[in-house]
């Protein structure tokens, strides 16, 4: 670990200083406090949360004789291409950007980093790379450029083009041309000629060929525009039409004199993009058009296209309550429905299904019909063949399949705070998963496509973090290396259930220096929606809260209904009033919690978050004073009116059929009835929740006749990943927190 000592002047009588220096350790006990405060939250914002120089975006080459990954320096946002040999278990670095860019400043397009912002990337250098099918070349973005790395020697050839800034590119299957979409085209590259050509046409101001939409990147978790065909003959591609959206204008306020970007923005009740998929020869001709009802399932969910098996998509209604798969024929555009689903309130999606089986004789799917996530088998046309998990194993996710050994790979256990991998065998009757992982905490696989060999990533509830490669066995080969920082502490934490009918998971993150004979104010982190958990058996997470705490405070987390890993019915309690729910679940949560811990102060109550977190703080302050007594709302949610479709009607269902719902989920509705202190925070470049949030709120506020503080993070998005402001922002928040639940 690396020893971290901070350097003062040393205060002589009458004021002066000398160019004597002490440590922090040398100094009296307050001012060591201030310094080490300032020297973990450097430390923290510059390794960006203690992550930077751990291997990420981890691949086991298709044979298992490699495993390819990205890693920084640990206080580094540029990340390089390495290589570790299973066979020796050494590693060997395969690329750098400075090899590729010679000192040239990494050049992104703005759609590139709307991309990455959908991503939640904030890496630099080599931020992505794709495989071929083979494993013997690697393609590799960087700066507007694509390069081709053969493994065997290293070599690297770059694919120069004038054609524009390509956007997503991908190796054919056959790994002899590369696709990638360039000014909303899709062009292709003959890898032996190094010729580039466009197959598409038709695009335009409103027009895109092969980029997904806004919703389909923030909400149904799909990136992606184009797919290969598995034989490298053609292509199925995405048309996009936004001609019918709103356009939202996002201006740099500090430069004024630059002009602002512009983007299409789909807000409930307002039109969506029209979205089509096509087919179209990669010898060229027309385009084929998959002819589905897109006035009744509009949303085009996800997309399929693998070895042996249809090209197959997955078609929503707007109100998400009804979707449909189907087959398609790529030579008529013709549909074959496979299977129908519905769910009164709505269906989540998973990306990673359907899995179809090597042969094409039938798929994997994952359903909440028996009202918890289960693994079963269809046949090729859609027959349900067999259950695989039962209700009763709490699933969360499916992770791989082997077909050789006809083994499926999932996620879940019994504790919605942890996550454990199992395996499922798909012939014999239903049964119990059988667990892989046994170490309190958070797991994670990543299989070569043979399953010989894996890598093991664990987040364990005693605070370490590594990521092993192992045989199928289970028998370690070797560590991936991280050059991280470590921590300089761990967290002060305990998981606790609080509550009868319904019971809720919850975490304490006490001071350091916690005596037990005080009491001490109360800070609530939360989240407290959809698609998210704050009490999570992983110690490194709560780094922050720890610092929180260290101030002074018990910093307490819980997960209410809506949160996911509990079931259908817990999740979907919400639905049609994203608040109402979620409030009085953490109130009842953080109550029970008073009566069993003596040490929280429940008359000295803050609370914080950012997005969903953000709009729940900005709620609890303004509905509940009786509770906590001072909030932080980062990028805040106002009005739900203002968001997106996909997410926003998902819950809330349509506007003109649940206006009561649209006005009392509102934080508009309530911002007459603040009487407690709140800061709102908000970057003003924010693509995903944007600023007029915040100045809509601020503004209700103003006329209202209420004080509060708004903080306006100049030319940020939703995330921020500056160093420098990461520091002033937690500064800002605890003292914030200090102010009014200490000093006053």
């Amino acid at each position: 670990m690396r020893t971290m000592l901070a350097i003062v002047p040393l205060v002589l009588c009458g004021g002066c200083t000398t160019g004597l220096w002490r440590t922090a350790d040398q100094l009296p006990h307050a001012e060591q406090e201030t310094v080490a405060h300032q020297d973990f939250l450097k430390r923290y914002a510059v390794t960006r949360r203690f992550s930077l120089g751990r291997p990420r975006s981890i691949e086991v080459v298709p044979d298992g004789s490699a495993v390819l990954f990205l890693r920084s320096g640990s206080e580094s946002f540029v990340h390089n291409l390495y290589e570790f040999d299973t066979a020796t278990g050494k590693e060997r670095l395969l690329l750098t950007a400075d090899q590729i860019l010679q000192g040239a400043e990494e050049e992104l397009s703005v759609e590139e980093k709307a991309r990455r912002e959908r991503m939640r990337m904030s890496a630099r250098g080599i931020a992505s790379y794709r495989l071929s099918k083979d494993g013997s070349r690697i393609l590799v973005p960087l700066s507007g450029r694509l390069f081709v790395i053969h493994r065997s020697d290293k070599s690297v050839i770059e694919l120069s083009s004038d054609n524009g800034y390509p956007i997503d590119p991908q190796f054919s299957p056959d790994g002899e041309q590369i696709a990638c979409v360039r000014d909303k085209e899709i062009y292709v590259i003959d890898l032996a000629t190094k010729t580039e050509r466009r197959l598409t046409s038709g695009s335009s101001e409103h027009v895109s060929n092969g980029l997904s939409e806004f919703v389909a990147q923030e909400e149904m978790g799909r990136l992606r525009g184009y797919w290969w065909s598995p034989d490298s003959d053609a292509i199925a591609y995405q048309q996009t039409d936004t001609s019918g959206l709103e356009t939202m204008y996002i201006m740099d306020a500090m430069h004024p004199d630059r002009a602002p970007n512009e983007w299409p923005y789909p807000r409930p009740g307002h039109a969506n993009a029209k979205v089509r998929l096509g087919v179209l020869p990669i010898s060229g001709g027309e385009t084929t058009w998959v002819l589905w009802d897109t006035e009744a399932y509009p949303y085009l969910a996800t997309v399929k296209w693998m070895e042996n098996a249809p090209l197959t998509i997955l078609v929503q209604n707007r109100e998400q309550t009804e979707e449909v798969l189907h087959a398609v024929e790529p030579a008529t555009g013709h549909l074959q429905p496979l299977h129908r689903f519905r769910d009164a309130a709505w269906l989540n999606l998973h990306q990673s299904m359907p899995h179809w089986l090597r042969d094409g004789s039938a798929f994997l799917w994952t359903t909440e019909r028996e009202g918890s996530w289960t693994l079963e088998l269809r046949d090729r046309y859609g027959k349900l063949m067999a259950p695989l998990t039962t209700p009763g194993f709490n699933m969360k996710g499916f992770v791989s399949f082997d077909d050789e050994a006809r083994v499926a790979y999932v996620s879940g256990g019994d504790d919605p705070t942890q996550t454990h991998m199992y395996c499922v065998p798909i012939d014999g009757a239903r049964q119990t998963p059988l667990r892989l992982t046994t170490e309190h905490g958070l797991h994670d696989f990543e299989f070569s496509k043979n399953h010989r060999v894996y890598v093991h990533t664990a987040n364990t509830a005693d605070g370490k973090r590594s990521q092993i490669v192992r045989r199928a066995d289970g028998s370690e080969i070797g560590a991936l290396k991280s050059v991280a920082e470590e921590p300089p502490f761990v967290p002060n934490v305990e998981f606790t259930m609080v509550g009868r009918s319904p019971s809720f998971h919850a975490v304490l993150v006490r001071p350091r220096s916690f005596d037990a004979k005080r009491r001490y104010p109360v800070i609530v982190s939360v989240y407290g929606g959809p698609h998210a958990q704050t009490v999570s058996a992983s110690l490194s997470r709560y780094l922050p809260e720890q610092w929180i705490a260290d101030h002074g405070f018990i910093v307490v987390s819980i997960d209410g209904r809506g949160t996911p890993a509990r079931g259908r019915d817990w999740e979907r309690l919400i639905k049609g009033d994203l608040i109402k729910v979620p409030l009085a679940d953490q109130v009842a949560a953080l109550q029970a919690l008073g009566r069993k811990y003596r040490e929280l102060d429940l008359n000295r109550v803050g609370v914080y978050g950012w997005s969903f977190g953000g709009y729940f703080s900005a709620m609890a302050v303004m509905q509940r004073p009786d509770v906590y007594h001072v909030g932080v709302a980062g990028a805040p949610v106002a009005d739900w009116l203002d968001y997106d479709t996909h997410y926003t009607e998902r819950y809330m269902g349509l506007p003109g059929t649940n206006a009561a719902g649209y006005e009392a989920a509102s934080v508009l509705t309530y911002c007459k009835d603040l009487k407690r202190p709140l800061m709102i925070i908000h970057g003003t470049a924010d693509d995903n929740v944007y600023f007029m949030h915040s100045l809509k709120m601020s503004n209700a506020l103003f006329r209202a006749g209420k004080d509060h503080d708004l903080l306006a993070l100049s030319d940020f998005t939703h995330m921020v990943a500056d160093p420098l402001v990461t520091q002033r922002l937690y500064t800002r928040i605890v003292n914030y927190f200090k102010k009014h639940l200490l000093d006053g």
